[in-house]
């Protein structure tokens, strides 16, 4: 939820200040870019889970920061809601036996948080959205008690100046309003990350947009919102609407949204830093005593404060981010479209399916974003949040001339991209037992036609069939959802259930 910040009143020239201020930042990114500053290759990837709090019955516990007293490590912090924790992995060369060192850092933590919750009666549950949240549960007074969450609150309900209007059609409809963003917290998030040079984000960068609807479609694991069954992956439309700035008025003019796809492919990281300044009002206009020409022109690494603060109140599903790291500086891409969950194993086959496509497309010498207009990539995220496992993807067809095609999901995987996949990992230099563990567990999710959402869905119709009430029947598929996590089975080998 961006860089952490003091709460306080804002003048009406802190506005105008913060512009100029930003405005100065973008011209030290430039000079950083042009001189060459910054870090070179390493390969490097980072981690970073959300996570949900619930009791043995599978509701939603507002505890974070007793679970976190007890678990006293900085791996873990708090996230919006008071039900969320979030996980960070220290960034690991992509190498060698990564994915499995990576599951096993993840066990061995979640096992220990785990055994912290249940002292005060909690657990930790690892899904996209947990089904058993109420809008009673998604209010302001639910809100984790830290300046950064309370100021950014009132700044986007100050902006918006009225109710945030929830309204999801999806196999049911949801309409809700809320007076604050709370309803957010319910997103919990797997966030990728990965170092590049600046020559190579941008091919980075396009790579990611066009390997979102894939990740989305084949990861699925957020069905339920608010008691109700909407789309396969609901995190994106709630998100969306949930810290939408806009008036509907504002919408009707094309005013984009601060949760966003994008609308064209990039040349370079500085487009998408020069967006947003463009596009978007500063929510915290906070600036810092650094002035960051005058950094530069005494041959220090400036920290950008105010971009990367404006950054972080941008959600792009792919969000480009400026570092500092022992005084060089650095650029990321942090993929952002992966919901929590189900197991570890799941999240690392996402993950391995995740660098490789980014690899091996960003490798092409032809590559797909020359060969597929970026609406079509829009589309296809639309259509993999909607359908999960059951989307029809545009991609060009090798067997058609390059063609653009509309393609069930399973099969572009299973013909196309799985290989493709395993290239991009070799190049990594991925052990093939890694690389062939993970990136199998995604093969039989697609040969089976299951992931978390497609499962949760099954669970709970079974449970209404069984007799049990709506709210009855969302308890018992967390509980059951539980249960199988701690198997480590991933979900494509679950059993029907509750």
């Amino acid at each position: 939820m961006g860089e952490k910040v003091e709460a306080s009143g804002f003048a009406l020239s802190d506005r105008q200040r913060y512009r100029d201020k930003l405005q100065r930042c973008l011209q030290g990114l430039r000079r950083l870019l042009d001189e060459q500053r910054f870090d070179r290759p390493r390969d490097l990837m980072g981690l970073e889970i959300e996570l949900n709090l619930a009791d043995a019955e599978g509701m939603p516990r507002m505890m974070n920061t007793q679970v976190l007293e007890r678990i006293a490590s900085r791996d873990f912090q708090t996230e919006l809601g008071q039900f969320n924790l979030e996980v960070n992995i220290l960034p690991h060369r992509l190498s060698g036996r990564v994915l499995d060192q990576l599951a096993e850092e993840l066990r061995t933590g979640l096992a220990y948080a785990d055994r912290k919750a249940a002292e005060v009666d909690a657990r930790i549950v690892m899904i996209g959205i947990l089904p058993t949240l109420t809008g009673d549960d998604l209010v302001s007074a639910n809100l984790t008690a830290a300046d950064r969450y309370t100021l950014l609150n009132d700044q986007i309900m100050a902006t918006r100046g009225e109710e945030v209007v929830l309204d999801i059609e999806g196999v049911e409809h949801l309409r809700y309003a809320s007076s604050s963003i709370a309803p957010e917290a319910a997103c919990t998030s797997v966030q990728l990350h990965l170092q590049v040079t600046p020559g190579r984000f941008a091919d980075v960068w396009n790579a990611a947009q066009a390997v979102s609807a894939v990740q989305v479609a084949v990861g699925a694991n957020s069905p339920f919102l608010f008691g109700r069954e909407l789309w396969r992956e609901s995190r994106p439309p709630l998100f969306l609407q949930a810290t939408d700035t806009r008036q509907p008025e504002l919408i009707a003019q094309g005013v984009r949204p601060r949760t966003w796809f994008g609308e064209r492919w990039i040349s370079s990281a500085y487009e998408l830093f020069e967006e947003n300044s463009r596009y978007f009002p500063p929510l915290l206009p906070i600036c810092e005593d650094e002035e960051p020409l005058e950094v530069l022109d005494a041959g220090g690494t400036p920290s950008l404060a105010e971009m990367t603060l404006l950054n972080g109140t941008v959600y792009r599903w792919n969000r480009p981010v400026y570092g500092v790291a022992d005084g060089v500086p650095h650029l990321r891409v942090e993929n952002r479209v992966l919901p929590a969950g189900p197991t570890v194993t799941d999240v690392l086959a996402n993950t391995a399916l995740y660098y490789g496509l980014v690899r091996a497309l960003a490798d092409d010498p032809r590559p797909v974003w020359n060969r597929m207009p970026f609406s079509a990539a829009a589309e296809n995220f639309d259509a993999a949040c909607r359908h999960g496992m059951d989307a029809r993807l545009w991609w060009p067809r090798p067997g058609r001339g390059g063609e653009l095609s509309a393609v069930p999901v399973d099969r572009l995987v299973l013909e196309e991209l799985l290989p493709m996949a395993a290239r991009g990992l070799d190049v990594w230099g991925i052990e093939p037992g890694d690389r062939d563990r993970y990136l199998s567990v995604v093969e039989e999710r697609c040969r089976r036609r299951v992931n978390g959402a497609s499962w949760q869905a099954d669970a709970y119709h079974r449970a209404l069939e069984g007799g049990l009430d709506r709210e009855k029947a969302l308890a018992a598929t967390v509980r059951r959802y539980c249960e199988l996590v701690r198997t480590g089975e991933p979900v494509h080998g679950w059993p029907a259930g509750p």
